[in-house]
């Protein structure tokens, strides 16, 4: 096997713990991975209740089922991102399919554009929140602070060349939100769902 296709150390190591049933593993997970989950799964679900019972749904997923895990196909952190993407649509397509019965409006074209949307937006934040630092730091300034690139560089204390780097690189990262299967990200964000 390939130094690069060794999944990382951390990941295999978890994965055997939660196998031997390790509670501090999964608290571990938790504190880990938490704030991810929650944050992908009120994304998608809109909802600070629905996203707290899929982060629930998802760790204890991962506690029942740590075998399902293989380090080798993909790095812990966008299993459990896969993972919650996938609970979070099941749960939006239940709730709103219900929804649409009740009030006898509305048709399923409409649903699943709700779905592709939301599915898409958690996506960009599944991306930004995977960015390395550098360029996150340079994306959060354009975008939050409204500024150029010559303010970035002056903030991060960067040439201008490398703000200008780093924001078409961030803004090319971000770009793949909408692509079905884009490297580095959780398969099935963005695409068919």
């Amino acid at each position: 096997m390939a130094k690069k296709d060794v999944p990382p150390r951390w990941d295999r190591k978890m994965q055997q713990r939660l196998a031997r049933g390790e509670a501090a593993a999964l608290g571990e997970l938790y504190d880990r991975f938490a704030s991810l989950v929650h944050g992908l799964a009120h994304r998608v679900l809109g909802d600070e209740r629905a996203a707290d019972g899929i982060t629930r749904e998802v760790f204890i997923h991962v506690w029942e089922h740590p075998d399902s895990y293989d380090p080798k196909q993909e790095p812990l952190r966008t299993w459990v991102a896969t993972l919650t993407h996938r609970l979070a649509v099941q749960r939006l397509r239940a709730t709103e399919t219900a929804a649409l019965a009740r009030e006898g409006s509305g048709t399923t074209e409409e649903l699943e554009h709700r779905v592709r949307r939301a599915s898409v937006a958690a996506r960009a934040d599944y991306i930004v929140q995977s960015m390395p630092v550098p360029l996150r730091s340079a994306l959060e300034r354009a975008y939050f602070q409204r500024r150029d690139y010559r303010q970035t560089a002056a903030d991060l204390g960067i040439t201008e060349d490398e703000a200008r780097r780093r924001l078409r690189l961030g803004l090319q990262l971000l770009s793949t939100a909408h692509d079905t299967e884009a490297p580095g990200a959780p398969p099935g964000y963005g695409g068919a769902v």
